[in-house]
């Protein structure tokens, strides 16, 4: 064998991951799953489980329908596709109203718009693509759109108000976690544990009986 060959360890896990995923939904047998745009193939793939062991061994699985919600994805502050942790160009729910203001400064716009009364593109500008999420006066950001692409409104009189809006949203929710007990959650999260795994059971023998494997009662 060639001694420049080389060999990658791919684990199991990577293989079975659909599996799992799917596994993960059907032992509750839900139904109605939130999802991302990104994560429709998997509740795709995971219909086509539950559909093919259903014409073999009787109904036992629901169809499982996504709800992707009316912005399915949500952008990156760099403009990248996605909003993504790893990527390092997402705004926390945990961050501080300084990080929010410093994130929002970083966001991409429209690298054509360098002066003020330049007229700018709307178009693939972050901070317009979140003020259309979460600004709920529409009327007030459509003339501000057309005010940025007539030339005459600043990228930072826009990003103000984005910032402005998301410390409104984000502050609460920050405030609230901080107050959590962190015990008390933990025994939530034991309780949910619990009872999910007692589904689990239940399902799992509905399954043997199914396929007809279910020799030990």
């Amino acid at each position: 064998m060639p001694s420049d060959e080389r060999y990658v360890d791919v684990p199991v896990g990577f293989l079975t991951y659909p599996v799992d995923q799917a596994a993960d939904i059907l032992f509750c047998k839900g139904n109605i799953v939130p999802v991302g745009e990104d994560q429709l193939p998997v509740i795709e793939q995971c219909n086509e489980i539950g559909d093919k062991f259903n014409r073999l061994y009787g109904e036992v699985f629901p169809k499982i329908k996504p709800i992707v919600g009316t912005h399915a994805r949500l952008i990156g502050i760099d403009g990248n596709a996605k909003m993504s942790k790893s990527l390092g160009n997402a705004i926390n729910l945990s961050d501080e109203d300084a990080e929010i203001d410093d994130k929002v400064q970083m966001m991409f716009t429209d690298p054509g718009h360098i002066h003020v009364k330049d007229p700018g593109k709307v178009e693939g500008n972050v901070v317009f693509t979140f003020l259309d999420i979460f600004d709920t006066d529409k009327k007030e950001v459509a003339d501000l759109k057309k005010q940025y692409e007539q030339g005459g409104l600043g990228d930072v009189v826009i990003k103000k108000r984005l910032a402005t809006l998301l410390k409104s949203i984000i502050g609460p929710i920050r405030e609230r976690r901080e107050k959590l007990d962190k015990k008390e959650v933990l025994e939530i999260i034991k309780y949910g544990t619990e009872k999910a795994r007692m589904v689990a059971i239940e399902t799992l023998e509905e399954v043997k009986r199914a396929i007809k494997i279910d020799y030990f009662g």
